[in-house]
């Protein structure tokens, strides 16, 4: 057996896969591999340890072959497979769900108190050498206690994120495509009907939805000015869900507070975005997932999901059961 690692990782799984004794070939490097040599490493696979950045598609899948098996993202997301595809030539995908979930949810709440309370644009102000006095209006920011979390999708990570907000004594109103009835009647959480509504009363938005086509620039221009002067935008999500050049609107002509971002469209972010120009808005380099112990577990789940499929078991976490049904392994 074949196995092709697409990027460093932590060597948890890498090591899982070696100890198999199978062929482990890998991309060492933390940079994206091109292209052009993904398709020429991937060939003779029977299975790849993919990341968010390679994307998988017909193009791929045939230049890795008829035996490639599974394709292991290193992520929760897998907005990179082209799912299709994969299930039509039988190859399973998989991804690492609930091993990150709390991790993500943690970076959320950092981004949502470090926006609020203007910390990055404080620890500028002490570093540029301007602190000379205690002031009475420098840096007010937003409260967050007692405040109106919105929710844009409520899953995992949203359901995390509005347990973080109960230590708060916040408020928590939801939006998603399906009614959480059993959190609403354990925790208190609010229903609303729409986005819009979310938009509307929260003083906290925090995206949490699956990106696809129908979630692509939800959050708009339109919907910005649906919410308050003082409300923070928090994406943890996928970038291409905020419109970009809205954005940028909306905070630079004060339509909003501030925004908090792990994620951007395009990622990386090119360095002339105009976003970049703006003390209100928060970036981080996509980093929900990454403490120590949740990139290990990532690792050792994408491995695990791999040693699993070419064992002829079936995947821990599979995204497309139809193809482990074809492989006679569901």
């Amino acid at each position: 057996m074949r196995v092709f690692i697409t990027r460093n990782i932590p060597d948890i799984g890498p090591a899982k896969l070696r100890a198999t004794g199978w062929e482990i070939d890998q991309w060492h490097s933390d940079e994206v591999i091109p292209r052009a040599t993904l398709l020429e490493k991937v060939k003779g696979a029977d299975a790849i340890l993919s990341l968010l950045t390679e994307r998988i598609d017909g193009e791929l899948l045939e230049a890795a072959g008829p035996q490639l098996k599974v394709v292991a993202n290193l992520a929760v997301g897998f907005d990179n497979f082209v799912v299709g595809e994969m299930t039509q030539r039988h190859v399973i995908g998989t991804n690492t769900p609930e091993v990150l979930t709390d991790t993500t949810a943690d970076l959320a709440w950092a981004l949502l108190m470090s926006t609020a309370r203007m910390l990055p644009q404080a620890q500028k102000y002490v570093h540029d050498g301007k602190w000379t006095t205690w002031g009475p209006l420098l840096f007010r920011g937003q409260d967050i206690h007692h405040a109106t979390l919105g929710l844009i999708g409520v899953g995992r990570i949203g359901a995390a994120m509005a347990r973080r907000a109960s230590g708060f004594e916040m408020k928590v109103v939801y939006y998603d495509a399906y009614r959480r009835q059993d959190l609403e009647e354990k925790y208190g959480y609010h229903y609303a009907s729409s986005v819009e509504e979310v938009l509307r009363q929260a003083d906290f938005v925090s995206v949490h939805t699956p990106y696809m086509p129908e979630t692509h620039h939800l959050i708009n221009a339109d919907r910005l000015k649906m919410m308050k002067p003082t409300a923070i935008l928090i994406n943890s999500a996928r970038g291409p869900i905020v419109d970009p050049k809205a954005l940028y609107d909306a905070l630079h002509n004060g339509t909003i507070w501030a925004a908090g971002l792990d994620v951007t469209s395009p990622e990386p972010i090119h360095m002339d975005d105009p976003l970049l120009t703006l003390d209100n808005c928060l970036i981080v380099p996509h980093i929900a997932s990454a403490s120590m112990q949740t990139r290990d577990n990532m690792s050792e789940l994408a491995a695990d999901n791999i040693i699993n499929v070419l064992s002829h078991k079936a995947p821990k976490t599979p995204v497309n059961k139809d193809a482990v049904v074809a492989q006679g392994l569901g």
